[in-house]
C-alpha cells in the first residue's frame, strides 16, 4: 500500500490518525488458514506495530487510538 499505519488509520477517520497509539496486525492468509483471530494470536502471528509500520497488502489491522 505504501502508507504508514497512522496515515492508513486516517483514511478511515481523521481522529484515528490524530490519536494513533498502535496497530494490531495480522495477515489475511494466516487468518484464512487458521480460522480465527484467536488462533492467529495463539500462533504468535498477531503483531503490535507502531507509527513507522508500513502497511502491506493482505494486512488486517485493528487500530488503537485515543482522542
Amino acid at each position: 500500500m505504501g502508507v504508514l499505519a497512522p496515515q492508513a488509520a486516517g483514511t478511515i477517520h481523521s481522529d484515528f490518525e490524530r490519536g494513533f497509539i498502535r496497530a494490531e496486525v495480522m495477515n489475511f492468509n494466516d487468518l484464512a488458514r487458521l480460522g480465527s483471530e484467536k488462533a492467529v494470536k495463539d500462533a504468535g502471528l498477531l503483531k503490535s506495530e507502531g507509527k513507522e509500520y508500513l502497511v502491506k497488502d493482505g494486512d488486517i489491522i485493528e487500530f488503537r487510538f485515543n482522542v
